[in-house]
């Protein structure tokens, strides 16, 4: 048994896109730090978030490995191909074979053999119901789904193993129990079923994966000729191989034959099956009414891994020429693989109006008119939002107007606190939206008029309000940026910064009134010359004063001197 969910995350590739949180029927998808990621236990396994996808961030598990190890091991390993793989692979049934068998498998059998025993079962059934329900257990993905999701169904899928399923008992009754199958085909619920314990199924691979093992280690498929002995193993199918378009399993249960009053009806798509179940008594039914029910638009031949893109028509019609018609069909299975589909409904968590209203307003929704059900958040609705933010599936910011509302507060909050004028124009040259310091700067008797409408100034035309106009016009047309300081009009000066918002659309600019700045400078540097005039008159006088003193004291000091010089020389006499 495998531990790891078929169906990942690249964490790293994954962009807050909500892309499969909006079409996963199931909703098993957690948003966390803006990442999407699978709840396995919630998972059905349909492969629809790997199909929608944008950036191919879904992978599905990878089991190639565990294939090789088989054949490694020297087990003899069987291979139970899907009938969709005629809409595939441009091969003749020799030559595909003999692909398989040049990769290392002992044999190749066709599911299509264990969908007939399928259907021979179940039109046994439906002869012997009087009324009620039966839903098809062909598809692992609708099994899941209601077991999960409609677990008061649970009872009415047909109580076998699918044809995978039968069709790896078959094979392993007839070649003996210890050798292994690999069911081979588009479906990712396989692999599901392959990792449950009744080991029927070794491993289950992808018609993508087998291609990329193609690729790797043949190469070039041409060169490998079809051996004309090489046949399916124990016989080729017959009406089995309808089983992969809609409608086809039905078209095998008529082929056998049911009574008159029973019904045959065939759904696909989860959400298709859903609104089918909505509302329904199975008890009221008077009729006995077998539902094929599929989880693929089309059948399995559109099935996630389905590595081809031939259309659909093509397809259906490349599966409908092959059919071969048996001339008369057993009324008795050969193999049965008895399965209890026993209920595992994923428990609905059950909040409070006012805890859901409380969760609301944490996503700005305060009254029912705020709450739009947009579904760009990947919910149908707010309040389906609400319940996954509780449930800690979802994030506040996956919700667009709240982060909308919350980006535009931010930024008009900043508009409205710079001092600088700030104004976006468009290609029109007219003013998208000013600041409150814009308008002060350059409306003059008009700024209350503008102020007390609800647009501002949005609309007005940006050549009427400044006599640079011109700058946002060769901004628009050459997508530079460009600076002016001390930009002169009508004797005040503006530093003045024009860039590009989108190209050859929308232009912004912050313009600066410098005027007062550069008169305040002017006179700082006047009252400095006037300080520093008057300092160095200062410095001169005091050097003039200091000058003075010293000549007075050198003449006293001489005089001193001179007067001792002849007195003593008087002494001497």
């Amino acid at each position: 048994m495998n531990n790891q969910h078929p169906v990942y995350t690249l964490i790293n590739e994954c962009h807050d896109c909500y892309r499969c949180v909006r079409d996963c029927p199931v909703k098993a998808i957690k948003i966390e730090n803006n990442h999407a990621s699978v709840i396995p236990e919630k998972c059905i396994s349909c492969g629809t978030c790997v199909k929608v996808c944008p950036a191919n961030a879904k992978c599905v598990r990878g089991d190639l490995e565990k294939v090789k190890n088989l054949l490694i091991a020297q087990k003899d390993v069987y291979v139970s191909l899907a009938p969709s793989w005629r809409s595939v692979f441009e091969n003749s049934a020799q030559k595909m074979i003999a692909i398989l068998k040049k990769l290392g498998f002992k044999e190749v059998s066709e599911t299509a053999i264990g969908a007939q025993e399928v259907s021979i079962h179940d039109a046994k059934v439906l002869n012997e119901m009087d009324k009620g329900l039966l839903i098809s257990s062909a598809c692992p993905v609708i099994v899941d789904y209601v077991r999960l999701y409609k677990p008061e169904y649970a009872k009415y899928i047909t109580p076998i193993g699918s044809p995978a399923k039968t069709h790896a008992r078959m094979l392993k009754n007839l070649y003996g129990n210890d050798i292994a199958v690999v069911f081979i085909g588009p479906c990712i619920g396989k692999k599901n079923e392959a990792d449950e314990e009744d080991g029927l199924i070794d491993v289950s691979l992808t018609f993508e994966e087998l291609k990329m093992w193609i690729a790797d280690e043949i190469g070039d498929i041409s060169e490998i000729k079809k051996e004309s002995h090489f046949e399916f193993v124990p016989y080729s199918a017959h009406e089995g191989t309808l089983y992969p378009i809609n409608g086809g399993m039905n078209e095998t249960i008529k082929k056998i034959g049911v009574k008159p009053q029973v019904q045959l009806m065939e759904i696909c798509t989860i959400p298709a099956f859903e609104r089918a179940l909505e509302n329904l008594d199975p008890d009221k039914l008077m009729v006995p009414v077998f539902v094929e029910a599929l989880a693929c638009e089309s059948g399995c031949i559109t099935g996630p891994c389905i590595a081809s893109n031939n259309a659909s028509i093509s397809s259906i019609s490349d599966v409908m020429y092959k059919v071969k018609v048996r001339d008369e069909i057993p009324k008795e299975p050969q193999t049965v693989v008895e399965c209890n589909y026993a209920p595992k409904g994923v428990v609905e968590s059950k909040y409070s109006l006012e805890e859901i209203q409380k969760t609301l307003k944490k996503i700005g929704k305060h009254t029912a008119e705020d709450e739009l059900n947009c579904g760009g958040c990947g919910y149908s609705s707010c309040r389906e939002l609400a319940v996954a933010l509780l449930d800690g599936v979802a994030e506040p910011s996956m919700c667009i107007s709240y982060m909308r509302k919350i980006a535009m507060r931010k930024a008009a909050a900043m508009l409205r606190c710079m001092p600088a004028a700030i104004v976006m124009v468009d290609r029109n040259m007219e003013i998208i939206e000013a600041n409150d310091s814009f308008m002060k700067m350059f409306t003059g008797e008009m700024y209350e008029i503008f102020k007390a409408r609800p647009d501002g100034m949005a609309g007005a035309a940006i050549d009427r309000i400044v006599e640079f106009s011109d700058l946002f016009r060769t901004i628009l047309r050459t997508g530079k940026e460009l600076h002016k300081e001390h930009y002169n009009v009508n004797d005040r000066l503006y530093d003045i910064s024009v860039f590009t918002i989108e190209p050859n659309e929308i232009v912004g600019a912050i313009i600066t009134d410098v005027t007062q700045t550069e008169t305040n400078r002017e006179k700082i540097s006047e009252k400095a010359k006037e300080v520093i005039s008057k300092n160095i008159s200062i410095v001169q006088e005091i050097a003039c004063l200091l000058g003075e003193h010293m000549v007075e004291t050198e003449t006293l000091l001489n005089s001193i001197a001179n007067d001792y010089i002849d007195k003593n020389e008087e002494d001497k006499k």
